[in-house]
């Protein structure tokens, strides 16, 4: 059975909209761990403002993710999008938990969650996330879309934490009933 892994980048207060706040926080460090990122996952599944957002960048992008973002099997949950260019691409819009238990019992490497807040917290509502992987950057922002909104409840059990140079944090936590 495949792992749901939602991947996050946010600040000390939560947020994890618009994360251009974390470029200049970016090393060789965090590349690394997102690269181990790739390598467990063989597909994305992301929410339509996220896939909208990738579809328009990775594409022609010359970044090193480049190659696995353009390559992987993304699945894009969305009830108003018809059809997906972006290589690869998937659109799932019947029931949220229904179709994301067949994907898990699929033969395959993790799941990754990249983004897509409305989606990620619909999935933490359902119990279907298997772990969180989040970078905590040393920013307070203020405001913004955050990972746990206001009436998402989780009790989660933490299964490694990594320090980098850079001041961001990698925390990994898993539910703590799994």
């Amino acid at each position: 059975m495949r792992n749901l892994v939602v991947t996050e980048f946010l600040s000390l207060d939560g947020v994890m909209e618009n994360p251009a706040w974390t470029f200049k926080y970016w090393n060789d460090e965090i590349a690394q761990f997102k690269g181990e990122e790739s390598n467990a996952s063989d597909a994305l599944l992301l929410g339509r403002v996220t896939y909208q957002g990738f579809a328009a960048a990775w594409p022609e992008s010359k970044d090193e993710g480049a190659p696995y973002f353009n390559s992987v099997r993304k699945y894009v949950v969305s009830t108003t999008l018809t059809k997906a260019e972006w290589n690869n691409s998937v659109i799932i819009n019947g029931n949220l938990a229904d179709e994301i238990t067949k994907l898990k019992q699929q033969d395959g490497k993790d799941i990754y969650v990249h983004g897509s807040a409305t989606l990620a917290q619909s999935l933490t509502r359902l119990n279907l996330v298997d772990r969180y992987r989040l970078l905590v950057y040393p920013v307070v922002l203020g405001e913004g879309i955050r990972l746990f909104n206001e009436g998402i409840a989780a009790t989660l059990k933490l299964v490694e934490t990594r320090s980098f140079s850079s001041g961001v944090v990698a925390l990994i936590y898993e539910p703590a009933q799994k």
